[in-house]
């Protein structure tokens, strides 16, 4: 009988709802993570067995020490919440902007992960998997690459990415002798509604999700402190 648990922010749409769905179709009992009762609800409803809804808002103390101390076990974290106001450049971001995203993207995984570390202590095989950016990899930005244009915009959400990813180093760091595999994700561009420049891809968010799962079920001699591509690949920091 399969007793693990996961939690997945961001869960009643997009990437983290194929993500929950798979980690339920491995018999994991699933949190689905909403700020939406309503939307959770139906995500629930979808994805069916295993799932469960847990009104979630990773920008609210208060709601994310409640959340936490609804469960005792934890074995799989994947922060997923995640916002992308605009695709502007840093000269024409306003300073609200930066806070907003970080708020999401960055304080809002900090609060969770620790919010959380409790519950994940007492699972044999804890894991994190936070869902960064290859838009993120300061390698890939300052150096040929066709992926990315010199220049090119969201400069709040790539920026809260990358600093999402040294947290993910730090936290890996951290937690390696506890048992902990934490590590990044870089999901590619996909059809979701993060941002238009999403909403008009073709990339199917149930692929991105295939990484996800990879990373959440890792064997004791998996990878820690590493950023991966939704197939596996290393992504340079």
């Amino acid at each position: 009988m399969n007793e693990r648990t996961a939690l997945v922010t961001g869960a009643n749409k997009g990437i983290g709802k194929h993500i929950a769905r798979l980690l339920a179709a491995e018999g994991l009992t699933v949190y689905v993570g909403s700020r939406d009762p309503g939307h959770g609800q139906r995500a629930v409803e979808e994805i069916g067995a295993g799932a469960r809804l847990l009104v979630l808002d990773v920008t609210d103390p208060d709601g994310v020490a409640q959340a936490a101390a609804q469960m005792d076990r934890l074995d799989v974290l994947v922060n997923n919440a995640g916002i992308s106001p605009s695709l502007t450049p840093p000269t024409d971001t306003g300073v609200e902007e930066y806070r907003r995203t970080y708020e999401t993207n960055v304080f809002g995984v900090v609060a969770v992960t620790n919010a959380f570390l409790p519950a994940l202590r007492r699972s044999p095989r804890p894991r994190i998997v936070n869902i960064s950016s290859g838009t993120a990899s300061l390698t890939w930005s300052t150096t040929p690459n066709p992926q990315f244009t010199p220049g090119s915009g969201a400069a709040a959400y790539r920026s809260s990415k990358a600093a999402l990813n040294a947290l993910t180093v730090l936290y890996a760091q951290t937690l390696a002798e506890d048992g902990f595999k934490v590590n990044a994700l870089a999901p590619g561009l996909r059809a979701t509604d993060l941002n238009p420049q999403a909403a008009a891809a073709g990339g199917d968010p149930a692929e991105a999700a295939q990484g996800a799962l990879r990373l959440a079920l890792l064997p004791d001699d998996g990878p820690t402190g590493g950023f991966f591509s939704w197939d596996g690949m290393p992504v340079p920091w």
